[in-house]
């Protein structure tokens, strides 16, 4: 993959871009150790449109937040717990679950884990006729 370019906002200028994921997650455990145990790199991001790739240490806790748009996550690597405050979730490798704009929920590892979270991003307008904003609330 060639060089992703950036506009100021943050957003990348190039309509496609093509990952290897397993590249991209020996890099992250080259970064050992993570300081919480939790590392994240921001693979994609349009102004509707994210996609983190995020690895946890066993036990690692990502606390209770929400996201404003519509989250996927897909498990590449080990288990987490993924609780939201209606049930909770043991997803393994392979595993996919789709969670509605504004849900809270807390994600806990139980072992070297591994996962894709891509969020669709409302856009500006739409956030501010939200009613819940921010993460950790």
């Amino acid at each position: 993959m060639s060089s992703l370019h950036f506009d100021d906002s943050g957003n990348m200028v190039e309509p496609v871009a093509e990952f290897n994921i397993e590249q991209e997650l020996e890099q992250l455990q080259q970064k050992k150790p993570w300081p919480s145990g939790i590392h994240s790199k921001l693979l994609f991001k349009k102004d509707d449109f994210r996609c983190l790739l995020i690895a946890m240490e066993p036990s690692a806790r990502i606390k209770e937040h929400h996201a404003d748009g519509t989250i996927s996550v897909q498990l590449l690597r080990g288990r987490i717990r993924f609780n939201t405050q209606a049930k909770q979730h043991e997803l393994a490798a392979g595993s996919l679950l789709g969670l509605g704009a504004s849900i809270k929920h807390d994600i806990t590892a139980i072992e070297d884990s591994a996962f894709l979270l891509t969020i669709s991003w409302p856009s500006n307008q739409e956030l501010l006729t939200m009613k819940h904003r921010g993460y950790g609330t």
